[in-house]
């Protein structure tokens, strides 16, 4: 299999360059193609990019009247979005040649996606740290708050992801929810929980379970109660919908059991939702790990 190329432009504010494979066909120019294959960007502005230099192939910037080269790679860096400042920082628990153990705050979303490019924990610590290689092994939603991993080397990217994906990490999350004297506690959750795309909530049907979790109260204040949650699967929304489901919906989920749609720039009331614990056996060196956010559920603080 033939090794894709390495970028030739250096990151920006963060962020890799997009790559694009040119395919089998022709075109009169690369010119033509990108107005074909871009719908969504304006010809004047490939015009723009052209002319800037902005656009390369592995030999350097390519020219307004650039012949169309099927089967090579061209990148450029896209233009970016206006976002919303996310005020709040990311906390460094831990960090070392391998690994860096983050606090994302809650509305910060974990990669660059969609809206959210540089209000994003991977950009931002790329950036802070000085480490472009950066990448995160795992996810966290946006409105949920805690522990990310993130691999500093592309050497060892691997083991740590595979490490997720063979449910080989212990994760304990902490929520806040109503209590309900009818619960009964401790309880394991099992349903089979079904995200689509296009769709933004996940729902809950009928069949084999493939979602798993452990609930548990831990304190309770009046109507409230402090809840330790931990999922043996990592479904969409898991923890989310298992709590709805059990009469006791986190505190300011805007998602469940009703879907209310909040401004990206309402930073007011945060999901009540955060992953308080990671621990594992590191993959590289063998040694057991633990660690524990710093940050704190505002409803119960």
């Amino acid at each position: 299999m033939r090794r894709k190329p390495t970028s030739p432009l250096p990151q920006r504010n963060g962020l890799d360059a997009a790559r694009l494979r040119l395919p089998e066909g022709s075109w009169p120019s690369l010119r033509d193609h990108l107005v074909s294959r871009l719908p969504r960007v304006a010809p004047a502005r490939i015009d723009e990019m052209l002319r800037e230099e902005r656009i390369w192939n592995i030999s350097g910037p390519l020219a307004i009247d650039a012949p169309y080269e099927p089967d090579s790679y061209i990148w450029f860096h896209r233009d970016l979005p206006i976002e919303v400042p996310v005020p709040f920082e990311v906390g460094v628990v831990y960090q070392d040649d391998n690994i860096v153990i983050a606090d994302k705050p809650h509305f910060l979303a974990t990669i660059p996606r969609g809206a959210h490019i540089m209000q994003t924990a991977l950009v931002r610590l790329r950036d802070s740290l000085g480490l472009p290689d950066l990448s995160p092994a795992h996810r966290l939603d946006r409105v949920t708050a805690g522990l990310v991993l993130f691999v500093v080397r592309r050497e060892v990217r691997g083991k740590y992801q595979t490490m997720f994906r063979d449910r080989l990490v212990q994760k304990e999350y902490e929520a806040i929810a109503p209590v309900s004297p009818a619960l009964e506690l401790p309880r394991v959750v099992r349903s089979r929980i079904m995200k689509e795309r296009g769709i933004i909530t996940a729902f809950e049907v009928d069949g084999e379970p493939n979602a798993e979790t452990h609930v548990s109260l831990v304190e309770q204040r009046d109507a409230l109660g402090r809840y330790r949650l931990k999922p043996l699967t990592g479904r969409t929304h898991q923890l989310r919908l298992h709590m709805s489901g059990l009469g006791v919906p986190i505190v300011n989920d805007d998602f469940y059991p009703v879907l209310h749609e909040r401004p990206l720039e309402d930073f007011s009331s945060p999901l009540q939702l955060l992953a308080r614990t990671l621990s594992f056996v590191d993959p590289v060196t063998g040694d057991p790990r633990e660690f524990t956010s710093q940050l704190r559920l505002s409803a119960w603080s």
